[in-house]
């Protein structure tokens, strides 16, 4: 059975102008082939390496092992025969390509590696891939390095910036990287049917209701502002999102919630905890870089100001990456500590919760 329904299959790829990529079906480039009516029955394989210029027979036989070919309707095997009329639908995990990728030394905090792959944590403030002013000093280019690896628009190492998803720019945390194909057509789809354990922390404004709860809404782009995106009530509108959340601790004007994500929507976490009024602290696409619950004396409005100093970016730190590995076939967990800005932040709160009255 293939890894995707048939109606599940959207027709866009992902948005260049993004500073984040979602992590389910943004993943994939979607192609549709239609065999001619003067096709010679080939195999699928064969027939596919033909009509993909910039994908190699080997890549195809690993995504047609993995589900995610469909011949007529039905799962594909490698020794299908294509004939004329023959629809063939599929996915191919998403790859950029057409700059050049330069390798720079540029420290990596790596927390495990093997020969498929490797377990990068990020640091707040390092964009993932080069584009949109963004050429030099991105994780693809330490990755470059490390790996040993260059691209440019007619390289042929296509294992170049296997990226299985991403975060963003000024979120820190764990990432998985791929280093063959094989490893990215199998992690790439246990994201897809939303496998992957993902938890994050997040400071929040406001005192959360809940201890926990589960926040579901579409997500879109927000038609008003192209750098934003929003939740649609309108089920027809955006893509679905849900995210499950618990809160750890109360600070009476902020929360420390820990988010598991069943869905990996761009900016998903910042735009649900926005939603329901509860914007990320310091979280300036979102509302949360200015001063949204508790007083507005002189006193904690400099607290605030402090605060934003310590923590210059939106408090959310990706914690915990979960997956079976795509060679062993063992479940791996990985964790990471909070980088010391938000370590720092929270410490700062509660000590200012506990000698103060929380109004």
């Amino acid at each position: 059975m293939a890894f995707f329904d048939d109606d599940r299959l959207p027709e866009e790829v992902t948005d260049p102008e993004s500073d984040s990529i979602g992590e389910d079906q943004e993943m994939f480039e979607h192609f549709r082939l239609t065999a001619d009516k003067g096709q010679t029955p080939v195999r699928i394989d064969k027939y596919m390496s033909s009509h993909l210029e910039d994908t190699s027979r080997h890549r195809i036989q690993i995504a047609i092992k993995e589900g995610y070919v469909l011949l007529n309707g039905k799962t594909a095997k490698a020794n299908m025969i294509v004939r004329p009329g023959d629809l063939i639908r599929f996915v191919m995990p998403y790859r950029r390509r057409g700059m050049e990728i330069l390798p720079q030394d540029i420290p990596l905090d790596v927390v495990y590696e093997d020969d498929s792959l490797l377990i990068v944590n990020k640091p707040a403030g390092m964009v993932v891939h080069p584009g949109h002013g963004h050429f030099e000093g991105t994780l693809i280019n330490a990755l470059a390095y490390h790996l040993g690896l260059s691209q440019g628009p007619d390289a042929e190492d296509e294992r170049m910036g296997i990226l299985v998803h991403r975060i963003d720019k000024d979120t820190s945390g764990l990432l998985v990287v791929a280093k063959t194909d094989e490893a990215q057509m199998n992690l790439a789809k246990q994201f897809f049917v939303h496998s992957i354990e993902r938890c994050y922390i997040a400071v929040v404004w406001g005192n959360i209701k809940e201890n926990e709860g589960t926040i579901d809404g579409n997500i879109g782009r927000d038609p008003n502002d192209r750098l934003r995106y929003k939740v649609y009530e309108d089920s027809d509108k955006g893509k679905h999102a849900v995210t499950h959340y618990k809160v750890l601790e109360r600070f009476g004007y902020v929360t420390v919630v820990e988010c598991r994500l069943e869905t990996g929507r761009t900016h998903q976490i910042r735009v649900h905890f926005s939603h329901i009024g509860h914007p990320l602290f310091n979280d300036a696409r979102y509302g949360g870089a200015e001063i949204r619950k508790g007083t507005i004396y002189a006193k904690y409005k400099q607290f605030i100001s402090n605060c934003f100093e310590i923590c210059p970016r939106q408090a959310l730190h990706a914690r915990t990456l979960g997956f079976v590995h795509p060679v062993t076939g063992k479940f791996m967990r990985f964790d990471s500590e909070l980088p010391d800005d938000m370590k720092t932040l929270i410490e700062k709160w509660r000590k200012y919760s506990e000698n103060m009255e929380i109004e």
